[in-house]
């Protein structure tokens, strides 16, 4: 099959679903090429060695890229960020409606190139299916970006974006279900699981290198990753307080950097100084190091209707790589860690569940935790890994060109 990858964001910025996917792709045979812009995710400036030019071709890892101009924003500005967004869309229409004509066209999550990919349906008979990762006009309001005027037209949009779509996969079974409830026929919604970032995967079982400074002696759950006001960090720092009284050599360690680092900071000095660490943000291969020495990894999030049929990325992540998961987040991905047998899910928000959570992995037996690492890390490879996604999505696009 052709099949153009339509996405504002690619390598070499850090989303998986766009040179990885496309290099599965042509590796099984099929022509895949990618129609993005100029990489300015996540801190809204474009990266060295690029500058936003009309047109830019390129190729990596042998898959061809046509990279067109945007406005290059990802900060709090509701007038930015719109700007961020529109300049996508119209710079990549000309290319998308009048250039190569592909057997399928993949569009990844944003609905606001759904419309182009419902013309590009219309003009050229080229069906088109939509990656749903985050949920529009819910995730936009989350954000706190969102404004009443707002929600009827971004409704209307996902009308267009997911109604002409000859299929809509969403990332859970519980996204899959309220997009049924919103009016997406069942028989064009699919449910595919995300895969990790493989190339970051530990290449060793067990430890990697010498145990970092503050591990020693101590029972370590360790969240890495961003520390923003999503995540709500403040609760697992609560349930490290309540857990000193009781357990003291069980630490919450916090690895990463965001916006809450420094107030997270400041409350751990407060209420649980002598069993929490933090420990800077650091490259993939030395973070998946410090993983390694882990006890048990924690995976949080606010406690949102929104958040429940969200699957946060380090869920695959954390389970290729091993280890315990303590998953304090909603419904569906408590569930696939549970599915796995790879650890505990426990109340988001709520440190008292934290704490409690935390505490009964710590007095397991060693052989019983490492069972779950094991059990983890196979069920990554048998039901999430890219081979086995990309196997669903081949599914799909097959199905989207029978559509047609």
């Amino acid at each position: 099959m052709k099949i153009l990858l339509y996405t504002q964001f690619c390598t070499p910025e850090p989303i998986f679903k766009s040179v990885p996917f496309a290099r599965e792709l042509r590796r099984r045979g099929h022509d895949v090429r990618i129609l993005t812009g100029f990489p300015n995710y996540p801190g809204g400036n474009v990266y060295p060695g690029y500058r936003v030019r009309w047109r830019q071709r390129e190729e990596i890892d042998g898959v061809p890229i046509l990279r067109v101009p945007l406005y290059p924003s990802h900060g709090e500005s509701i007038a930015l960020r719109g700007a961020n967004y529109a300049s996508f869309a119209a710079a990549s229409a000309l290319p998308l409606l009048a250039g190569w004509r592909p057997d399928v066209v993949y569009v990844y999550n944003l609905v606001t190139l759904g419309f182009l990919a419902s013309l590009n349906a219309s003009l050229r008979d080229v069906p088109y299916v939509m990656d749903v990762q985050d949920l529009w006009p819910d995730s936009v309001f989350q954000s706190g970006m969102g404004r009443p005027w707002m929600r009827a037209v971004i409704e209307r949009i996902c009308r267009r974006a997911y109604g002409r779509a000859a299929r809509v996969v969403g990332l859970s079974p519980g996204m899959v279900e309220t997009l049924a409830s919103r009016g997406v026929e069942r028989s064009r919604l699919r449910c595919i699981y995300n895969w990790c970032d493989e190339q970051g995967l530990p290449t060793q079982s067990g430890p990697a290198g010498p145990r970092p400074p503050g591990f020693e002696g101590r029972f370590n759950v360790l969240y890495a990753g961003n520390m923003g006001t999503v995540q709500a960090l403040d609760a697992v720092v609560e349930a490290a307080g309540r857990v000193a009284r009781t357990r003291p050599e069980v630490q919450f360690v916090f690895m990463g950097k965001g916006v809450m680092r420094h107030s997270l900071e400041e409350q751990a000095r407060r209420i649980a100084p002598a069993n929490t660490l933090f420990l800077e943000a650091r490259p993939l291969a030395d973070a998946n190091a410090v993983m390694s020495h882990a006890d048990a990894l924690l995976i949080h999030l606010q406690s949102k209707p929104l958040f429940e049929f969200t699957i946060p990325s380090k869920t695959q992540a954390y389970l290729a790589a091993g280890r315990p998961v303590l998953a304090a987040v909603g419904r569906d991905a408590s569930r696939l860690v549970e599915l796995a047998g790879a650890g505990l899910g426990c109340e988001p928000g709520n440190p008292d569940a934290i704490a409690a959570a935390a505490v009964r992995l710590a007095s397991l037996d060693v052989a019983e935790r490492e069972a779950m690492g094991r059990r983890g890390t196979e069920f990554y490879h048998r039901e999430l890994a890219l081979g086995v996604g990309v196997t669903h999505w081949e599914e799909v696009f097959a199905e989207a060109v029978g559509h047609a």
